[in-house]
């Protein structure tokens, strides 16, 4: 069957293990207020950082799949575990479909950003393992230094709206203690639903460390594809937001709107 040609009207799909991603789409609402966007939030099944790279290989072609049946003409994979364990495979399995993650676009941020080259990472055991931070970084500039330290406990801390907890406080100082006396002065926030803990980490680290989101550099990374491939939205009204999940939690509506910052609407439930 021949493919339907693509429309700039057609939607951008994304999709993250959990509603970490929604930090994203609130920053492609704001770069791109025009695209519409088809958001899946694989809850039922997060984390995705404690997963085995096959199995998040798995989760994540049928996130892809899934989005691609309701016609969107790019894909944003803003999970970091998926990024890093199936990155690839997802761009060798859907060739036709132009695709961005959220770790090329944080490297480039933070190489940027960095004056001493020493940068650390915090993320899932998933996106730690890979060493896909690093593989880039050191592709970007050969004399960098990344220290790297996974950080399983802070996706369930924010899941369950810890963002301001003595517990988060607790695991924080665990956590990241260690990066600080690598006298690092660029941290990458590998995880999407890290940014939520800001506040905190801010708290706690130094002044002359910046942090670094990688919301807003990858969605000035999709409006640059969407350009290239001749596809942005070129439109006038505010682009639709349409939100699948695999699962309603407890909380869903809190966690989701401050992930957002805006009313969540069009959230339907799907079971994978």
């Amino acid at each position: 069957m021949t493919p339907r040609p693509v429309r700039a009207s057609d939607p951008v799909g994304i999709f993250d293990s959990g509603l970490g991603g929604l930090t994203l789409v609130k920053a492609i609402r704001k770069l791109l207020p025009y695209e519409n966007l088809i958001y899946f939030g694989d809850l039922a099944r997060l984390p995705y950082g404690t997963k085995s790279p096959s199995q998040i290989r798995a989760f994540s072609v049928e996130n892809t799949q899934f989005l691609l049946e309701h016609g969107v003409k790019a894909l944003v994979i803003a999970c970091n575990s998926s990024a890093s364990a199936a990155g690839r495979h997802v761009r060798n399995h859907f060739k036709h479909l132009p695709i961005v993650d959220v770790i090329e676009p944080a490297v480039h941020e933070a190489l940027t950003r960095s004056k001493n080259l020493r940068i650390g990472m915090i993320a899932t055991c998933a996106t730690v393992e890979s060493g896909m931070y690093e593989k880039f970084l050191k592709a970007g500039q050969s004399r960098v230094r990344v220290f790297s330290k996974a950080c399983p406990l802070f996706v369930p801390l924010v899941e369950e709206g810890m963002w301001d907890d003595a517990a988060t406080d607790l695991m924080i100082r665990r956590y990241v203690a260690p990066l600080v006396r690598k006298r690092m002065d660029t941290l990458i926030l590998g995880c999407t639903h890290y940014p939520l803990l800001i506040p905190a980490l801010k708290r706690f680290l130094p002044k002359s460390i910046h942090l670094v989101d990688s919301a807003m550099p990858t969605a000035r990374k999709l409006e640059k594809m969407l350009l290239q491939k001749k596809i942005k939205n070129p439109g006038r009204r505010k682009g639709r937001l349409t939100l699948f999940v695999s699962d309603k939690p407890r909380q869903f509506t809190l966690m989701g709107q401050r992930f957002l910052g805006e009313p969540l609407s069009r959230v339907s439930v799907v079971r994978r």
